[in-house]
């Protein structure tokens, strides 16, 4: 007899029965040994980016088997939100997924359509065949498929503020994640997510989500910045990036063991950063 499995409980199922936020770190590498590292660091949720990071279906798969198993809450940002490429995720086995740069109810409400099955949605059957399902050996999975999938899509420029309570109130959509730096360029401020306008548009989005019921979470890499979203009602906070931490951690390494002046091997002068 095949072994029956079940899925994992889902990021909207985390946050319904938590009292207090959930910390997380992206994970931008495409690497599953860095996405293991990051796994058993106590996190409480990683995202998988598959937008701005070297992420394709083979690796994103890759990195949801190597953290399968650590108590930690995976989520992957499709590169755009399409139905087909939602779909190959969702079979893959991605059960939380992050939609980016939705602006409208209408778009929120495709996204939905695209994670579920006819005649609720316009997902593609195709479970026998996908990890989602564990190929059949979770039970009833067409049937229960809604409940293994959590939904959360992304607010990053004006309109999206502008329609934040309709984007929020769409049936299907289990939470709203805000991107400051995308805002931030939406608003004329580019590369100035801690201005103090982009700050005050956050905030206006975490307590309109808030009051309409549903989760809100926001990307904060400066400690100050994510102290004071979470004061204001934040549930998940992104506080950094894999390649962040890598590239800065070995900066200080070579700031602490290299000095100025010093020369390499063949009696040259190593140079140093201009930073």
């Amino acid at each position: 007899m095949p072994i029956r499995v079940a899925a994992e409980p889902t990021f909207r199922d985390v946050l319904a029965g938590v009292s207090r936020a959930q910390i997380g770190m992206w994970v931008c590498s495409g690497s599953a040994l860095v996405a293991e590292i990051c796994a058993g660091s106590g996190l409480d949720w990683l995202l998988i980016d598959t937008e701005h990071s070297p992420n394709g279906l083979e690796s994103t798969l890759s990195q949801l088997q190597a953290v399968h198993g650590y108590p930690i809450v995976p989520l992957v940002r499709a590169p755009i939100g399409d139905q087909i490429i939602v779909k190959q995720l969702l079979d893959l086995g991605a059960q939380n997924l992050l939609i980016p740069m939705v602006d409208t109810a209408e778009q929120a409400r495709d996204m939905v359509a695209a994670v579920r099955y006819p005649p609720l949605g316009v997902r593609g059957v195709g479970s026998a065949l996908a990890r989602a399902s564990r190929w059949n050996r979770i039970d009833d999975y067409l049937t229960r498929a809604d409940d293994t999938i959590s939904l959360f899509v992304q607010i990053e420029t004006t309109d999206a503020v502008a329609n934040i309570a309709q984007i929020a109130a769409v049936g299907g959509i289990d939470g709203l994640f805000i991107g400051p730096s995308d805002l931030a360029a939406s608003m004329g401020l580019l590369g100035q997510q801690d201005h103090p306008d982009v700050v005050s548009s956050v905030e206006h989005c975490i307590r309109t989500v808030t009051a309409l019921g549903k989760p809100v979470g926001v990307n904060a890499f400066a400690p100050a910045t994510a102290e004071r979203y979470l004061a204001a009602g934040a549930r998940f906070v992104l506080v950094g990036a894999d390649v962040a931490v890598l590239a800065r951690a070995s900066e200080k390494l070579a700031a602490a063991f290299i000095r100025p002046g010093a020369t390499g091997p063949a009696g040259n002068a190593v140079p140093r950063p201009s930073y």
